[in-house]
């Protein structure tokens, strides 16, 4: 399906059918709404939905899955009630396969490796701390992660969770010390100019809840030129 930029909503559609709509979700957006009152992205879709359809009366819309406000990338909604609970299956179970590209100025220690480790959130500072030993109140957080392009003063990383686990991705690859480009809550030295963090969920592949067919769905990198000087 090819994608749909609406301009007045902001919003770049990557699929839509009658039960699922995924968006490439920019830095900054909040997936759902939180304490700060900022309008989410889903009050947005559903915006979007209710004027291209002509929808009378409130528009459903179901959270499947959230990412970091920082982040940017593939995030998927339910637009009926019926796909809902199968979708929210398919994440649950790990059938649906989250890829996922950061930047990083360090060098890995390997080229490509398996991190395990224990995470602990301290709600106080909304952070996660990796450990390396299994103790009560921590939970496994198992990645994948290969080293795929050496850029001038970066690398381009590809990860595949086996979990999902808060900021999994952000503690896990600071703990291996290679912080996430702009993550400075996970020691990276320099913002990015736009609040962003260098983490893109790249790609989102699942079996449809309703049609049973294979879905695939790449989303563009963002516009700025060390994004640019990575492979598409």
């Amino acid at each position: 399906m090819d994608k749909i930029i609406s301009n007045k909503y902001n919003l770049q559609v990557l699929y839509e059918d009658n039960h699922i709509i995924v968006v490439n979700k920019r830095a900054g957006d909040l997936v759902q709404g939180d304490k700060t009152g900022d309008k989410p992205l889903s009050d947005v879709v559903k915006d979007y939905i209710k004027e291209k359809y002509n929808k009378p009366g409130n528009v459903y819309l179901g959270v499947v899955h959230r990412l970091d406000r920082p982040t940017t990338g593939i995030v998927m909604f339910a637009k009926t009630s019926k796909a809902l609970p199968r979708l929210n299956k398919l994440f649950a179970e790990k059938t649906a396969k989250k890829t996922y590209w950061a930047l990083v100025k360090n060098t890995p220690p390997r080229h490509e490796a398996k991190l395990v480790n224990w995470l602990k959130k301290n709600p106080k500072n909304n952070k996660s701390t990796a450990y390396d030993k299994e103790v009560e109140g921590r939970k496994k957080a198992i990645l994948n992660y290969s080293v795929i392009k050496k850029l001038d003063n970066f690398y381009l990383l590809e990860i595949d969770l086996e979990t999902g686990r808060h900021h999994q991705i952000r503690c896990q690859l600071s703990k291996i010390g290679c912080p996430i480009k702009g993550d400075l809550k996970y020691g990276f030295d320099r913002s990015n100019k736009d609040g962003s963090i260098s983490l893109h969920a790249r790609q989102l592949e699942f079996i449809h809840p309703v049609k049973k067919e294979v879905v695939s769905i790449i989303a563009p990198l963002p516009k700025d030129s060390l994004w640019q000087a990575c492979p598409f």
